[in-house]
């Protein structure tokens, strides 16, 4: 995935989507700004995005998607925008199972 370039347009935006970190670090990680995008940006948002990013990087950003950005309704949104009908499940966190060893 290319590096969002750390223009002042995407700053304005991931002051919008990430607004609890400063810009430069949202933008460093382009794959969890695009999901936060999706999710919590407008349609003017997308519309910048879109034109930086093509519907393949897109899909892209949604197969490796950190688990816990995305709600239903936006991800089965993009989903369908990005021809993927019937989408995937929501990315899911993953929780290690402790058993103790006993001595």
């Amino acid at each position: 995935m290319k590096q969002l370039p750390l223009t002042d347009e995407f700053k304005e935006i991931s002051r919008k989507v990430i607004w609890f970190e400063p810009p430069e670090i949202a933008l460093a990680q382009p794959v969890r700004f695009i999901a936060y995008a999706m999710t919590y940006g407008s349609h003017a948002t997308m519309q910048q995005i879109r034109q930086f990013y093509s519907n393949q990087e897109l899909l892209e950003a949604l197969n490796q998607a950190p688990p816990g950005i995305f709600d239903g309704r936006s991800w089965a949104y993009w989903n369908l925008m990005l021809d993927r009908y019937p989408a995937p499940p929501l990315p899911e966190r993953a929780f290690f199972d402790m058993k103790f060893q006993q001595r």
